[in-house]
């Protein structure tokens, strides 16, 4: 039975991470009024929680630079690291909308988002793609996106959880249950409903189901992450799709709990275990690499780089906070380094002389990476210690190019749209599929598709 709602929304989001931001800014623009809800009292979500970074093809900001780029090259990129298992209709819609959706970030909203020449092509990326605000993090991109919110006039409910959905027979959604923090709860209605509430990264029992090998992993995401709108479109007879897959992450410092950048392995450093031995090709699978990580002996590993590396990936919020932390060790020679980290010397020389050795020689060393230009590690040193963690989820609830949630037999529910950690993405079946910065690109493309489509539903279904 639908219960009686105390008003009706046209567009109700649910969700304040980029995806819901990013839906409601898009619904709204086209005229539609629109409800955005978060469940926690300050945003943040896995949004938060990144770097903020986009991956997005055939941008201005990459004309601007004179980098060549095309939504055919970004598909066959996708469709190359994942082994051409992920959904090719999702991978279309990222291919084709991730730079649009940029351009108009950056033009229509006034979001400072510019190529990051400092993220080099690598993890399955053929050329610069990778879109950032300089100097800034997730939780700034949150807190921006907040400011349009709040500047277009936007009503936004904070403290509020989704706890159900109305739906009919056929269905079509009415209207949700809210939950405020004291347990007192709303009726809203809408004409059509977008699910931004993230992943289930969070959600132990979930992980433990769809993804048993990091069950032990830590998880880096937010404590938000438990999968709600999964489960209740679930109830409505939503699919699944791609429930394996997510962003592991093999460089999470310890004790200190922050991400160590890509761009320090990509520069030239290299992950060595309690033993001193190196034990992966550090350039090879950004996400993959947390299960090399988390099958070394002890309970961690050390990333060793140099002043060199230390200074080209400087300009990014996570090593800033690092050095102001203190946090790396630092010494002039090998044997002092090893000492610092608890591992044996002539282990740790042996290793970087075979790496050093490789990159001379022109060739692939023992773990097939190919160094060009590259260079290992020399004095200054400096080494952190990292575990692997799980970041978030990259499987969800079935939508299709956008972002409409589909049955089991493809057919549409009627008006319920899906984007970010709630919806499949298209990281393919597993962990190896993830192409750098693909968590924050299906957030704003679908966010942005979602929005639109959904508005121009609320438009046509309109109480005369």
């Amino acid at each position: 039975m639908i219960p009686d709602f105390e008003y009706v929304i046209p567009v109700l989001v649910i969700g304040g991470g980029a995806c819901g931001c990013i839906a409601a800014l898009s619904a709204h623009e086209t005229g539609a009024q629109v409800l955005l809800v978060e469940q926690d009292e300050r945003p943040m979500g896995s949004t938060g929680m990144s770097q903020g970074l986009i991956c997005a093809a055939g941008t201005k900001a990459q004309a601007a630079k004179g980098i060549e780029d095309s939504a055919d090259r970004y598909f066959e990129d996708i469709m190359a690291k994942t082994k051409g298992l992920t959904d090719p209709v999702l991978a279309r819609a990222i291919a084709d909308h991730s730079g649009p959706t940029v351009d108009w970030m950056v033009e229509s909203q006034d979001l400072p988002w510019q190529l990051d020449t400092g993220f080099r092509p690598v993890y399955g990326n053929s050329t610069f793609r990778v879109h950032g605000w300089r100097g800034h993090g997730g939780q700034d991109m949150v807190d921006l996106l907040h400011a349009r919110i709040a500047d277009a006039g936007i009503d936004i409910l904070l403290g509020a959880k989704l706890v159900e959905v109305h739906a009919d027979e056929t269905g079509l959604i009415h209207g949700v249950t809210l939950e405020r923090r004291d347990g007192a709860r709303e009726l809203v209605g809408c004409k059509t409903l977008i699910l931004a509430c993230g992943g289930f990264a969070a959600n132990r029992a979930m992980v433990a189901q769809h993804m048993p090998e990091v069950i032990h992993a830590r998880n880096n995401g937010h404590e938000g992450s438990q999968g709600t709108g999964i489960v209740i479109a679930r109830q409505l007879g939503a699919a699944l799709g791609d429930m394996g897959a997510y962003q592991g992450y093999a460089m999470l410092t310890d004790p200190q709990g922050i991400s160590v950048p890509p761009g320090v392995p990509v520069e030239g450093g290299v992950l060595v275990n309690v033993d001193g031995n190196r034990f992966t090709n550090e350039v090879e699978d950004i996400a993959g690499m947390v299960h090399p990580v988390l099958a070394q002996p002890g309970d961690h590993v050390w990333v060793v780089y140099d002043a060199r590396i230390e200074a080209a990936v400087e300009y990014i919020p996570e090593m800033q906070q690092l050095i102001a932390l203190n946090a790396p060790r630092k010494a002039d020679t090998l044997a002092d380094l090893a000492r610092q980290i608890n591992v044996p010397a002539a282990a740790l020389t042996a290793t970087l002389a075979e790496a050093r050795t490789a990159q001379s020689e022109d060739r692939a060393d023992r773990l097939g990476r190919a160094w060009g230009t590259d260079l290992p590690p020399i004095a200054p040193y400096r080494a952190l210690k990292v575990i692997g963690a799980i970041y978030h989820t990259q499987g969800g609830l079935q939508i299709d190019g956008t972002a409409r949630v589909l049955r089991e037999d493809g057919t549409p529910l009627p008006n319920l749209f899906a984007g970010g950690g709630a919806a499949r993405s298209v990281s393919g079946p597993a962990h190896w599929g993830y192409l750098p910065a693909m968590g924050l690109a299906t957030a704003v493309t679908f966010g942005r598709l979602a929005g639109l489509k959904a508005a121009t539903l609320a438009h046509e279904t309109a109480d005369p």
